[in-house]
């Protein structure tokens, strides 16, 4: 069985994928600043910090996000661990909307 390539961090590339998902966005920062070459990780992390943030942001917006809060996070807990699956499996699963705006900010940067 062929070693999978190790990632800037010195994990498996699909380990950092799933990882870029652990603590939402954050981890997310933390994987697109540190792997610069993999873009699969790269992907994933910009995937993380664009649904996670947008969640975040959500849940903060006066009176409707307070109400909706409960929801969104039943919704982001059943996403993440979701997203986290996908990404160890090696498949890089693209939310709709999403995963293309994600990937329009990497060509971006």
């Amino acid at each position: 069985m062929p070693e999978e390539k190790k990632t800037a961090t010195g994990l498996p590339s699909k380990t950092a994928a799933a990882l870029c998902y652990v603590l939402g966005w954050l981890t997310g920062l933390v994987f697109l600043l540190i792997e610069k070459d993999d873009q699969f990780v790269r992907f994933h992390a910009m995937q993380s910090i664009v649904t996670f943030g947008g969640l975040t942001v959500l849940a903060m917006v006066p009176i409707i996000g307070w109400f909706l809060t409960p929801v969104i996070m039943i919704l982001a807990l059943v996403l993440w661990l979701f997203l986290i699956y996908k990404a160890y499996q090696g498949e890089e699963f693209s939310l709709p909307w999403v995963g293309n705006f994600a990937r329009s900010l990497l060509g971006k940067i």
